[in-house]
This record gives C-alpha cells, structure tokens and sequence, in this order.
C-alpha cells in the first residue's frame, strides 16, 4: 500500500510536473548538488569558453570546445537527460571534441546552472531558449544530439526549427518514438520523488540506468552522486512530452541517427525501432549489451560513428 501511494504521487508529479519554474528545494541540497556537479565538471576535458545566455525563457549555461581548425564547422550541440546536466557526456567529449566543435548546456528548469525564469506552459516551448543559444553561438545551424528527455527536447528542436537542424541523433530517446514500458516508467516517477528513502531511491536509479550501485566507491562518484543529489533536492518544472504523433515524424525530414539500447530501453521496445525506421532519412541501430546508459556504456564505439554520420552529411 505504500508503494502505490508513492507510486500515485510520483506519477502526478512527473507527468503533470509542478507550476512555476525549477528550484532546489532547500539551501543544503543545492549545496550538495553543487558540490557533486563541479566534481564532475572537473572530469571533463576544460572548456573553451563558459557562456551564461540569457534567452527567453531564463539563463542557460552553456560550455564550448572548439579548436581553431574546427570552429568554422557545423558544430555539435548536446542536450542532457533529465537530472544529468553538461557532466553526463563525460565519457562522449573527449572523441567528439577531439573532431568537432562542442556546445552542451544545462536544461532550464531542470537541475544544473541554467537559471528558469519564466514557465514552459507547453513541452514545445523548451526548443525557443535552444534557438536562442544556437542563434547566438550556431546561426548556421548544429548538429542535434539528445539522451532519454533529451531526445525528446532535440525532436521539438528539430520540429520548430528545421533549417537550423543539419542532423538530429537521438540516444535512447524517452516519450519521442514511443511510450516506456509499465516498469521502466515505473522506477522513473519512484526516482522523481521528494523525501524517498535513501536505499529506495538508489534502486530506482540502478534499474532506470541498467547499472549497479553496490560499493561505497561507486556511490562516491561524483556523477553518481550529483544525479542522486538532483532527484532528491531539485524539483524540475517541465511538461511531460508525448511520443511525436505520425505527423510530426514524416516533417522530420532531416538526416536522423537512432541509437537503442538493447535491454531496460526507456525508448519503446520494438515499437521505437519501427518508427524509426519510418523516418524519410534514418539511420536506426540497437546497440547491444546496452541499457538506457547507452552514451556512456558505448562510449569508445558510439562517438566514431556518430563522426562519420555528420561528415558524411556535411558532404
């Protein structure tokens, strides 16, 4: 009985998600957040440049990796999955910026340093402060690159603004191709929910990442630790998405990169890889032995080929 009242709870919070804007939830917990972030920044290969942009919707920021050979091209611009922040492309950046110049950004209303100052009143309304980044640092458009809520957001990037999309990838995307299975969805509200239990809470991550957290040196990483921290003292404030309509995915007519994971996908199971695979110009791959932390359990194999992908369609 307990965890259906949970489960009721988590499930109204995370679709209807709360009015106003994101915040932490009590001055410990952003310092605790803060704490783990920056750990976890200072894993990353240095920035470039630091932006604070201000856009329509709040402040967002936004971190560079360029090279003098590469700054002219049409560069990379990452979305995060929910409650990761820039740190979760920790193991991505170094190959991908190796090659090609980098934008990634914390989402607004959602845990990191962007600063949410007026609501999404609809899930689509996150692509208008994006096109204000790329306006600023990518006129001539990007390569979109989102993960789990993150595709999501990249796919209403892509629909709003289509001439500024060179290509789209999406990596185990979530709510985008289709709807997560009854369990998977499951842990994920579970996850979401202020005041659970410490022990509860790891679960619900362990099953929603497809990784064991089973030593005290694993909860010590800061990346564990600073999602961990997010769900627990951030209260995101974005409309949940839904799978995009028919419609919606024969207008995303630009080259389209899908990468699934092979077990405990958020993505949609088989019904994800068919609609991708219905796209005008797409390029569908289940990765195996892979979980919803494709981009980090693949790092090494993915980035490659994700290069080849956008040269091949610079070309």
């Amino acid at each position: 009985m307990v965890l259906v009242g949970i489960g009721l709870v988590a499930t109204w919070t995370f679709f209807a998600g709360p009015p106003g804007v994101g915040h932490f939830r009590s001055a410990e917990g952003r310092i605790d957040y803060l704490s783990a972030y920056q750990d976890s920044m200072d894993r990353l290969p240095e920035p470039t440049d630091t932006h604070d942009l201000r856009t329509s919707h709040g402040t967002i920021r936004v971190y560079e990796w360029a090279t003098d050979l590469n700054r002219g091209e049409t560069p990379i611009l990452l979305v995060p999955g929910r409650a990761s922040g820039v740190p979760m492309w920790m193991d991505n950046l170094e190959n991908l910026a190796g090659e090609r110049r980098v934008l990634a950004f914390d989402a607004l209303g959602d845990s990191g340093l962007s600063e949410q100052a007026v609501p999404f009143e609809e899930f689509t309304d996150q692509a208008h402060p994006i096109d204000d980044v790329v306006s600023a640092l990518a006129p001539e458009g990007v390569h979109l690159m989102g993960h789990s809520f993150g595709g999501a957001v990249a796919s209403a990037y892509a629909h709003e603004y289509p001439e500024r999309t060179a290509t789209l990838t999406l990596l185990d995307p979530v709510f985008t191709l289709a709807n997560p299975s009854p369990e998977m969805l499951w842990w994920s509200v579970v996850a979401s929910l202020p005041g659970l239990p410490g022990a509860w809470r790891e679960t619900a991550l362990e099953r929603i990442g497809g990784a064991e957290i089973d030593s005290e040196e694993d909860r010590d990483e800061p990346m564990t630790r600073m999602i961990t921290a997010a769900t627990a003292h951030y209260q995101a404030a974005v409309p949940q998405p839904s799978p995009l309509t028919d419609d919606q995915l024969e207008r995303l007519s630009m080259p389209v990169y899908v990468a699934l994971a092979s077990r405990d996908s958020l993505a949609g199971g088989q019904d994800a890889v068919e609609r991708a695979e219905s796209l005008t110009d797409s390029t569908v791959k289940v990765w195996p032995d892979t979980t919803h932390s494709l981009p980090m359990q693949a790092a090494g194999e993915l980035e490659p080929e994700l290069l080849r992908f956008f040269a091949d369609q610079d070309r």
